[in-house]
């Protein structure tokens, strides 16, 4: 375990030798983390070949964010209290992965292979089953390890909790909570056969069109404010775990994405982006 190495940095924070120590330490820690997200990854690859699912990737995309913060944990976690800011940040990043992994297998099951996916599949044809493990699983896994940094800088520096761990993790838990509301509104609404056609303008949905969404890049803003309130500016590189999230929910495989041809499948839906914000909550225009 680099445990002992790591107390050792942390006794001697103002040596700059010691200092560089930690950096050292830190940096090959996080490359340990990529392993196990790497061979997750491979393993939900070859689980998706015989059933020509690809969009398992999207259920293990939890477990793939939790995986490299296993191996902080395990060398890590030597003389941890629950009153640590790493208890707190590992606490909650299994509240988020294990509830998210549930929705996504529950919501899918019996589904068949996400439409995106069934999509790339008909465009490579027989060459997309190798391509999607470079294109999706993969791409995944460093996706996720990126994400997980903050629980790396959160655990490896000295600073005692404090008010903005605090702030972080209230803004970490009410992220879980309200996505997972916002995540059974749209269930029960999809659920019931009246609502085909139709779109969601009620509860967290008449606020945000993805309130799902917002409350997913709640969580990780609250976590790297965690990771910036146990390192200070030089634990700032942790912040590109919720920049990285939030283009993805903006840019990528979020808002943009669903919304591209949702207008044609729900006729109300183009009145329905007049009136209701993309992401952050607010009042609909008249």
């Amino acid at each position: 375990m680099l445990s002992r190495q790591f107390e050792v940095a942390r006794q001697e924070q103002l040596n700059p030798v010691a200092s560089a120590l930690r950096n050292d330490l830190m940096l090959g820690l996080a490359f340990l983390g990529l392993v196990p997200a790497v061979g997750l990854a491979v393993a939900v690859w070859l689980a998706s070949l015989p059933l020509r699912d690809a969009s398992l990737a999207d259920r293990a995309w939890g477990l793939l964010v939790a995986a490299p913060a296993v191996v902080y944990a395990w060398h890590l976690a030597a003389g941890w209290s629950a009153a640590d800011r790493a208890t707190w940040m590992f606490a909650l990043l299994a509240l988020w992965a294990l509830r998210l992994a549930a929705h996504i297998t529950w919501r899918n099951r019996g589904h068949g292979e996400d439409r995106r996916y069934a999509a790339m599949r008909r465009e490579h044809g027989p060459a997309f089953p190798l391509r999607s493990l470079f294109t999706v699983f993969l791409l995944q896994a460093a996706l996720a390890w990126v994400v997980s940094w903050p629980l790396l800088a959160g655990a490896a520096h000295p600073r005692g909790f404090g008010i903005w761990d605090l702030i972080g993790a209230t803004l970490a838990l009410f992220g879980i909570v309200y996505e997972s509301i916002a995540d059974a509104q749209l269930a029960r609404f999809k659920a019931d056969p009246a609502s085909h056609g139709q779109v969601l303008r009620h509860g967290l949905w008449r606020w945000s069109r993805h309130p799902n969404y917002f409350g997913e890049a709640c969580v990780w803003w609250g976590l790297g404010c965690m990771a910036v309130a146990g390192g200070g500016l030089p634990a700032a590189w942790a912040l590109a775990s919720p920049i990285l999230m939030t283009v993805l929910l903006l840019k990528v495989s979020g808002v943009s994405l669903l919304e591209q041809d949702i207008a044609e499948r729900r006729p109300g839906y183009a009145d329905y982006v007049r009136r209701t914000s993309p992401f952050i909550p607010r009042p609909p225009r008249p």
